[in-house]
C-alpha cells in the first residue's frame, strides 16, 4: 500500500508517518511538505511541494490513499494567504486526488468546523458544520467541509473520510504550538506544570484534547479500514475545564468573564504581543463537546492517553523547549533569543 501525506512534518504528520511505518501492509509513505526536514522515518520519503501552488497530481499518481493534513495557522494577519493555503490548497488536493485515481481520501477536519453547540453534553458527527464566524480557522474548516461534500458527490468511486479531532498535543509539538499561539514573548519556564498557579474558569470554557499519537492511529485506521466513510469525532476524556485544570496542575481556578478573555486576546493581538486573534477564544467558548463513539465502534479506535496526560506532556515540553528536527517543530527555527520569530511581526509573515 502506498500512502501520500500532505503536511507530513507537523504535529500530527510526524506521528502519522511513524504509525504508518509500523503497519506491515503499508509499503511506502510519501511525505509532502513545503520544507524537507532533517528528520527521517522508515518507509518514508519526502517531497517538497506547496499545496497552494505545486502541481499535485503527479505526486499522487499511484497512491492508494492520500491523507490531507496540510493547514496554515500563521501568519494570522495575512488572511488572503491563509485562505489560499487552507481553502484553495485543500480544493487543489481534492481535485488532484480524484484526477490521479486515488481510491481513498482522508481529510483532517477539526472540532473547529462545528457550529456553536452545547458544553454540558456531547454532539455526534451530524451536528451542523457551519463554523464559528469570528474565527478564520473555523470559517476555513467549515468551507473546506463543503468542498469535500462536493468532491464526494462528484467522485462516488473514491472513499472519503474526514476526522474532526479536538485539541491535539504531544511533547514534541511544544515549540511549534508555543510559536503559533503564544509567540516569542512567552518565557518557556512559566508554562511548566509546576509553575502554573492560577487557571481561568468560565462555564463555557470547557475543551477537549487528544494526544497526537492517538490521532495518528485514528488516521491510520481510517486509511486501512475500507468500510470507513464519512466523519469521525476524535477526542479523549476528561473534559478540560477550570476545575479539572486546577486539579491537574495543583493550581487555583479563578472565574473570568468571557468578555475579559476575548478583550485580552484582542488587545494583545492588536498590540503585537502575541500572534493569536480573539477568534480562537470565541471558538473555545462556542464549539461543542464531541462524542467519539463512532470512532470507537467503527474504527476500533480508543485513546491510549487521557486528555490531561496529553496536556501535561505538552506543557512539560514547552517548559523544556522540546521539539523535533522538522521545520514546523524544530526549536532551532526560532533562532537565538527567538529573534526570527520577532522579525516575523508576530503573525504578520511566515
Amino acid at each position: 500500500m502506498r500512502v501520500v501525506v500532505t503536511g507530513a512534518t507537523g504535529n500530527v504528520g510526524t506521528s502519522l508517518l511513524a504509525a504508518l511505518a509500523q503497519d506491515a501492509d503499508v509499503e511506502e509513505v510519501v511525505g509532502i511538505a513545503r520544507r524537507v526536514p532533517r528528520w527521517s522515518v522508515e518507509k518514508a520519503t519526502f517531497r517538497r511541494a506547496d499545496v497552494a501552488r505545486t502541481e499535485l497530481e503527479p505526486l499522487f499518481a499511484g497512491a492508494d490513499a492520500v491523507v490531507h493534513l496540510a493547514w496554515a495557522i500563521q501568519p494570522a494577519r495575512d488572511q488572503k494567504l491563509m485562505h489560499d493555503i487552507n481553502v484553495r490548497g485543500s480544493e487543489r488536493v481534492f481535485t488532484a486526488a480524484a484526477a490521479a485515481g486515488v481510491k481513498t481520501l482522508v481529510y483532517a477536519s477539526s472540532i473547529g468546523a462545528y457550529s456553536p453547540g452545547p458544553k454540558e453534553s456531547t454532539v455526534r458527527e451530524d451536528w451542523p458544520t457551519g463554523g464559528i464566524t469570528t474565527s478564520f480557522y473555523s470559517r476555513h474548516k467549515a468551507t473546506v467541509e463543503r468542498l469535500l461534500d462536493n468532491t464526494e458527490a462528484r467522485h462516488p468511486h473514491m472513499r472519503v473520510v474526514r476526522l474532526r479531532p479536538a485539541l491535539i498535543f504531544k511533547r514534541e509539538s511544544a515549540t511549534g504550538i508555543r510559536r503559533l499561539f503564544a509567540g516569542p514573548l512567552l518565557p518557556s519556564p512559566l508554562v511548566r506544570p509546576d509553575a502554573i498557579r492560577v487557571v481561568p474558569s468560565h462555564p463555557r470554557l470547557r475543551v477537549q484534547a487528544v494526544h497526537a499519537d492517538d490521532v495518528a492511529e485514528a488516521y491510520r485506521r481510517a486509511v486501512r479500514n475500507e468500510s470507513a466513510r464519512g466523519a469521525f469525532n476524535i477526542a479523549a476524556d476528561p473534559v478540560l475545564d477550570g476545575p479539572e485544570l486546577a486539579r491537574l496542575l495543583n493550581a487555583r481556578s479563578v472565574p473570568v468573564p468571557a468578555a475579559v478573555l476575548r478583550r485580552g486576546a484582542q488587545l494583545s493581538f492588536k498590540l503585537r504581543l502575541q500572534p493569536t486573534p480573539e477568534g480562537w477564544v470565541d471558538m473555545a467558548l462556542l464549539t461543542p463537546l464531541l462524542d467519539a463513539t463512532r470512532a470507537r465502534n467503527e474504527l476500533g479506535w480508543s485513546p491510549r492517553y487521557t486528555a490531561g496526560e496529553a496536556l501535561l506532556e505538552l506543557l512539560e515540553g514547552m517548559g523544556q523547549g522540546a521539539g523535533m528536527p522538522t521545520p514546523p517543530l524544530d526549536p532551532a527555527t526560532s533562532g537565538p533569543m527567538r529573534l526570527r520569530e520577532l522579525l516575523t511581526g508576530l503573525g504578520a509573515r511566515t
